[in-house]
């Protein structure tokens, strides 16, 4: 072949393979949710200035942080419901088991967020505590895999037990294996010197970083990875290293720690109660009040070091430049205030818990938006965000309008457990009892959730009951 022909047929060459080849299509973006459990904005950057929460602090620099976010339910089983069925659900922590035996008879039911972004190409994982039992499995252990809280969502749902043998040992387990039989023979806090392993959310977090490593590494698909955190759960205990951040601090005052007057959804935090205190009652014992607090700060710090681990992977397989990250907390907790230790009240502090928000190529990093949201509007945010359709069944907002331009307003927030609604607004929160009973509370007031304001405005009392009763039923 002369020089002229090797030219001709070189340049052919090209013009063929250039015109064959098909552009590579930029795939979905992929979506890692972190669950945490009994995370209240206790955190630096949501301004508790006493916290060390460095990794979620530095995470909110190139996110959007809301403020005022509030979760559907005070306790893990129905708040884990909405955002992972995008709908109001039962007051129960047996809500997705409901849902579930409903799907084992035959029922047609809308499909979860997870089975949505399958059947929309994604490969969906979870580990740890994603819905209310560890693993997502039932059974006298938490490990019967005939028995499944979420049919249909998930190509893996793993939950490492390593030395505390099954998930319900995991769920409130202590250092080195030690396992719940009688509460009040477990101690409430606990600080034990060691690794981060020596606790269930050691073990936790690894498994994690191995199925983003594997994600990453051979999957072809976009992937739906969702880590569920225990800490700061009860019982609180940390490794030693992250309770000696504690030791010498001033802790703030508890706001409002006296037991409200009149009908409301106070109680007697039997949950925290029902542990070992030595005796003491953190009401009556104000050295014994800190000292749970600092062992709850503890374990926010485990949880951020976790949270830490999880999101430094992510960037070392360069997967971070096209992931949506949310972090959410399942519903506040009480540390004091009311006279309450624990969630499972309408009141603020069971309600607001920490969401932040990224996403690839967004604009407002480190953006602190005080728009009210609810935790129904993940599952409609995602969709958005990533480019799927939106199912027509879910009850929530996409917030992509208030990530755009974090001076959006929001909207009302809806919570309810089994004896009372509430509903929240810009200004006021109004509780409604299922015998009647109303609760106003004036949050442009010093007082916010300490008087009850009913009596004083009857017509916004009314207005706001329309407003909740629209809201349950869209």
């Amino acid at each position: 072949m002369n020089f002229n022909k090797l030219i001709i047929w070189t340049f052919l060459s090209f013009i063929l393979a250039t015109s064959c080849k098909q552009p590579k299509l930029l795939k979905n973006p992929n979506i890692l949710l972190i669950c945490v459990d009994d995370l209240r904005p206790e955190l630096k950057s949501f301004g508790a200035t006493y916290i060390s929460s460095p990794n979620i602090d530095k995470f909110t620099e190139k996110s959007v942080s809301f403020y005022n976010h509030f979760v559907n339910a005070p306790s893990c089983g129905p708040s884990r419901y909405t955002m992972l069925t995008g709908k109001y659900g039962p007051a129960t922590n047996n809500a997705l088991f409901l849902r579930a035996n409903k799907i084992t008879k035959g029922a047609k039911i809308d499909p979860s967020m997870p089975e949505w972004f399958k059947t929309h190409g994604y490969t969906t994982v979870s580990v740890g505590k994603v819905s209310h039992h560890p693993g997502g499995r039932g059974g006298k252990d938490w490990n019967d895999t005939t028995i499944v809280e979420i049919p249909n969502a998930w190509d893996k749902h793993l939950m490492p037990v390593a030395e505390w043998e099954h998930p319900r040992g995991a769920m409130h387990g202590l250092a080195h294996g030690e396992i719940r039989v009688n509460s009040n023979k477990m101690d409430v806090f606990q600080t034990v010197e060691g690794a981060d392993t020596i606790y269930p959310d050691g073990a936790i977090t690894n498994e994690a970083l191995k199925q983003l490593k594997s994600l990453t590494n051979t999957n072809e698909k976009p992937f739906f990875l969702a880590v569920g955190l225990i800490k700061p759960h009860l019982p609180f205990g940390a490794p030693k290293v992250y309770f000696d951040k504690y030791k010498n601090i001033d802790l703030p005052l508890i706001k409002h720690p006296q037991k409200p007057e009149g009908q409301t959804t106070w109680h007697n935090s039997s949950e925290f109660m029902k542990y070992n205190l030595w005796g003491k009652n953190p009401n009556k014992d104000s050295l014994f009040a800190d000292e749970v607090r600092r062992h709850y700060a503890a374990c926010v710090s485990y949880a951020d070091a976790q949270i830490g681990k999880i999101l430094t992977e992510l960037k070392r397989t360069g997967a971070d430049k096209n992931t949506i990250i949310v972090l959410w907390g399942d519903h506040g907790w009480h540390l004091g205030e009311h006279a309450i230790w624990g969630k499972h009240s309408l009141f603020e502090e069971s309600l607001n818990s920490p969401m932040v928000i990224q996403y690839p190529k967004m604009n407002n990093k480190g953006a602190k938006s005080n728009a009210i949201v609810e935790t129904l509007d993940i599952f409609p945010t995602l969709c958005d965000l990533s480019g799927i359709e939106t199912p027509t069944f879910t009850q929530g907002t996409s917030l992509r309008t208030i990530l755009e331009n974090p001076k959006t307003e929001g909207h009302v927030a809806v919570a309810y457990k089994n004896n009372a609604t509430t509903i929240r607004t810009k200004t006021h929160r109004l509780v409604l009892h299922n015998n009647g009973f109303v609760e106003l509370y004036d949050h442009t007031t010093p007082e916010k959730e300490t008087k009850n304001v009913a009596n004083k405005y009857p017509k916004l009392v009314e207005d706001l009951k329309k407003q909740l009763n629209v809201k349950l039923k869209q």
